[in-house]
């Protein structure tokens, strides 16, 4: 029977991603783990995985191609024993196309179900794995062709009379693999499959998901009803990036109670021990003041955890180590990579590491579990000249600190007028998880870092 390869999610906000190039081609023989093909998500560029074996039938979605949603076929797969007839007729989503002699007569004008829309039970539940390119049989209207099965697990269930509506998958997007089969405890599965066959169906919401505006072609009418002139502009397209920014960005600033709280930090000290370091630093290193930042950012959370907090439904998660993640600016939006543990990092350690994250960001290089995530935001916009501003709340984040230019301004030291290198930092506090109080207490800490660099040494 026809495997078909699925547009992977590659992660939790993918919902579209381009087909950049295909690393097979038709009739080559493909094993479980053997790179398939590019991807480039809203994020990053990946090489993705085939989780099923058999032999490349047929390439659906050209490489090149833009905008591939999540679960559509791009190619198909034939198992090692099968004729390359079984694809006679093949029709993509749907398996073989029935014969004439078969097909039902429907009246003209009406509409015949079809397995390729979103609404087929082999497009619900969790993503495939980071990764790994899902893959479905084809097996025409057989109810069993909408259970996610290897081929060797749905002939073990058929030897051992086993429905494979009873039994929960492992695998990949709840695929079911030969070792579930193996385990399978009839006794135990067959009043939990009673008991899900009982239960009603659940309505789905029309209201799910968040609005960021006018649907796709609408932003010319939109305009308009904002008195902007016709022809006045040039419409260029949300591209995947900057559509999961703006969704994610009015969720959070629509859902989360934040506050910002400002303060000034002295940064002579900071300065005079940056050039210092450098001078003394291994070939290839060059600390930069936000290196600095990350880690006294990163002592400040573990000095202060009651900060290092994520809001959840069920209560407040307490991080147990300090997961920064920076802002950096790549052509159509912005990405945060993280530098994990960064309390636990030294200053040449967090340079390096950083450098490396960031060049591959602009790259879209980078994997999934280097972006998702962390515990806290660092965002830095003094090298433009920003003397303050204040940032959205990057969930599940509980805090993000907006850094401003370091510039001189006068100040008063002992009663006397002095001037002085000041940075001005806002915090942005996630009000659920970080009280006033809290957030003040942690930014002494931080500017106390900050304005005595030696400390961080410690």
């Amino acid at each position: 029977m026809p495997i078909e390869i699925l547009m992977p999610a590659l992660s939790p906000t993918m919902e579209e991603g381009n087909l950049t190039k295909w690393l097979v081609k038709e009739g080559d023989t493909v094993s479980s783990g053997d790179l398939l093909a590019e991807i480039e998500t809203d994020k990053a560029t990946m090489e993705v995985e085939a989780v099923e074996e058999g032999v490349l039938a047929k390439i659906l979605v050209a490489e090149g191609t833009a905008e591939v949603k999540v679960n559509t076929p791009i190619a198909v797969l034939l198992e090692d024993d099968e004729d390359a007839s079984v694809m006679d007729g093949y029709v993509a989503g749907g398996g073989s196309a029935p014969k004439a002699s078969d097909a039902p007569s429907a009246p003209q004008g009406g509409t015949s179900p079809t397995s390729g829309g979103g609404q087929e039970s082999d497009n619900s539940g969790p993503p495939p794995s980071s990764g790994e390119v899902g893959a479905k049989h084809s097996e025409g209207a057989d109810p069993s062709s909408r259970i996610k099965a290897s081929p060797l697990a749905k002939r073990l269930a058929k030897d051992a009379g086993i429905d494979l509506a009873s039994v929960k998958g492992t695998g990949p997007n709840g695929r079911i693999l030969k070792a579930d089969i193996e385990s399978f405890d009839a006794s135990k599965a067959a009043p939990k499959a009673a008991a899900k066959s009982e239960a009603p169906a659940a309505k789905a919401d029309p209201n799910a998901g968040t609005d960021v505006g006018p649907s796709r072609g609408d932003g010319a009418s939109y305009l308009e009803k904002l008195g902007v002139t016709p022809g006045s502009y040039d419409l260029v397209p949300l591209d995947g990036m900057r559509r999961v920014i703006a969704k994610r960005l009015v969720s959070s600033n629509q859902d989360v109670p934040d506050f910002p709280l400002v303060i000034d930090c002295e940064i002579d000290e900071l300065l005079a021990m940056r050039k210092q370091l450098n001078a003394q630093a291994p070939e290839g290193v060059k600390v930069s003041v936000n290196d600095m930042l990350i880690r006294a950012s990163a002592l400040a959370l573990k000095h202060f955890p009651d900060a290092n907090a994520s809001y959840t439904p069920d209560g407040i998660a307490y991080h147990k180590h300090a997961d920064v993640a920076v802002a950096v600016a790549i052509d159509g939006g912005l990405i945060t990579p993280i530098v994990r543990e960064a309390e636990n990092k030294g200053l040449s350690t967090i340079s390096t590491e950083m450098k490396d994250l960031a060049g591959r960001a602009r790259e879209k290089k980078l994997k999934p579990q280097e972006y998702q995530g962390g515990t806290f935001s660092i965002s830095n916009l003094g090298m433009f000249g920003i003397k303050e501003f204040g940032s959205i709340i990057n969930e599940p984040h509980g805090m993000i600190l907006s850094v401003g230019a370091g510039a001189p301004r006068p100040v008063v030291k002992d009663g006397a007028l002095a001037v002085a290198t000041v940075m001005t930092v806002t915090l942005t506090c996630d009000h659920r998880v970080v009280d006033g109080a809290i957030g003040a207490q942690w930014l002494q800490v931080f500017k106390r870092f900050v304005e005595q660099p030696i400390t961080m040494m410690l």
